[in-house]
């Protein structure tokens, strides 16, 4: 029997066309560049409806059971490429206003988008660390793509600097798993468990490491220390980007991991996930109160979120992991549409991000600030928003399988954040601008679209969930 390589389409068009544009950059006009970015959609379009054309309704396994084809890493490559085309389209303009304007920009970002499909689609640890080690390269490069700015090269450095250090652990407990079990292969791992009867203690330090190396990915408290640091010095479409993308795929890898290799250790990763959610949504909210840069407040609220999906792996159920990827999608269009905003308005130098920059924003740019406001209501989880709904589902499962203090730990949580994204609304239309305040910047019309977009999917998400949230439900792990 041959090879199957149909499901592989999807990530050797961005490969190819990543490599493309890496090809076509040196011959690119400076004032042209943007064409590149072009490609880079076309790409993700591409990869999109290959995607679609060899969707197959039986789960399977190529690669000798490296690479499974499901429904679960379909909605992932789904996401990852909704994120990836629309965190290129938001790039363009800012790279023009930037300087940065380059095509390898845009091929970092399709290499990185690939890493993230194998991460979801993995089904053997080798491939998941490969996965993750693509996307971890490519981001430490964006991160840093501003190359005139300290702040930029800082958080490239520090990224690099922890993203090193986590990838040690993720490693060594690979290792310590192969040891006990002799294999890398999730299932065989999981079978090799039952055969074994009692649990390995090298199996239980070895899924440690690993909680380790995903908490870093993920960024959940205590292994968070990189993330404000590092989004608030990237360029602000790479902000844009890391909190949704990379986020989303550490959770994918780490749901497939928990669940198809290590389900006899549930009870030891449920009640490290259980303590490691209240830390990060407790600790991310109450952080988030105090910045005044709207990157950082973003950035602690991206922590805080991560808390939350804790919420649904922890309640280990077939509706916990339906809540995490439909929160998933709503987290993606809540944060994606906040930073659209943020890095339109940031002006020259990526410097107007502070909270007293939006005073008068109301009056100035109306439907920016409604449509930014939606956006941080929907945050905060009120009713008729896709946040509340994500929420309610999240905490519902947590309930269902007897995890009450958590889901009023989350629920609580939420009240607290609702202080620090009104604060930003209240000064956007309840304080004067200060003395000199330039203008904000017009808006592109493909960003003032996505945004537009994401409006009108926050509104629907919250008033009529049931297509996505039974997308969500059906793609989930067993």
């Amino acid at each position: 029997m041959g090879i199957e390589y149909s499901p592989l389409v999807p990530q050797l068009v961005l490969v190819i066309a990543g490599m493309l544009i890496m090809l076509l950059e040196p011959f690119t006009a400076p004032e042209r560049k943007s064409r590149l970015g072009q490609i880079a959609v076309l790409a993700t379009a591409v990869a999109a409806y290959s995607l679609t054309l060899q969707r197959s309704h039986q789960p399977h396994a190529i690669f000798n059971g490296m690479f499974l084809v499901d429904g679960y890493s379909y909605f992932f490559q789904w996401l990852f490429l909704v994120i990836t085309g629309i965190s290129v389209l938001i790039s363009i303009r800012f790279n023009e206003r930037e300087s940065i304007n380059r095509g390898e920009y845009y091929a970092l970002l399709l290499f990185a988008c690939s890493g993230m499909s194998l991460m979801a689609a993995s089904g053997d640890l080798i491939l998941t660390f490969i996965g993750i080690e693509i996307l971890s390269i490519a981001t430490y490069i964006l991160a840093g793509f501003k190359r005139s700015d300290v702040r930029s090269n800082e958080s490239s450095l520090k990224y690099f600097l922890l993203g090193s250090f986590a990838t040690a652990f993720l490693l060594y407990g690979i290792a310590l798993i192969y040891g006990s079990t002799g294999s890398t292969n999730y299932l065989a791992i999981r079978e090799l468990a039952k055969l074994q009867g009692s649990v390995q203690i090298t199996t239980v330090i070895g899924m440690g490491l690993l909680l380790v190396g995903f908490g870093f990915k993920v960024a959940v408290v205590p292994f968070h220390a990189w993330a404000p640091d590092v989004y608030e010095g990237a360029p602000s479409p790479v902000t844009a980007f890391m909190t949704v993308g990379p986020k989303a795929a550490g959770f994918a890898a780490l749901v497939r991991v928990l669940v198809q290799a290590l389900p006899n250790l549930a009870h030891d990763w449920s009640a490290i996930l259980w303590l490691l959610s209240i830390l990060t949504m407790t600790l991310g909210n109450v952080v988030a109160v105090l910045q005044t840069n709207v990157k950082r407040m973003l950035a602690y609220s991206a922590i805080a979120h991560a808390g939350y999906i804790l919420v649904g792996i922890v309640a280990n159920s077939h509706i916990g992991f339906g809540a995490v990827l439909f929160y998933l999608v709503v987290y993606t269009v809540m944060n994606l549409g906040a930073f659209s905003i943020v890095l339109s308005l940031s002006h020259k130098g990526d410097v107007r991000v502070n909270l007293d920059d939006y005073a008068g924003l109301g009056r100035k740019a109306p439907f920016v600030a409604a449509a930014l406001s939606l956006f941080l209501i929907s945050l905060a989880g009120f009713p008729l928003t896709g946040g509340f709904i994500g929420k309610f589902y999240l905490f519902t499962a947590a309930i269902q399988k007897g995890y009450v203090g958590l889901a009023i730990v989350g629920v609580l949580n939420s009240v607290l954040s609702v202080f620090y994204y009104f604060r930003l609304m209240v000064i956007m239309y309840m304080r004067e601008p200060y003395e000199g305040q330039p203008e904000p910047d017009p808006i592109s019309l493909p960003v003032m679209a996505i945004v537009a977009i994401g409006v009108v999917g926050i509104l629907w998400l919250g008033v009529n969930p049931a297509m996505i949230l039974n997308l969500a439900t059906n793609s989930a792990l067993p």
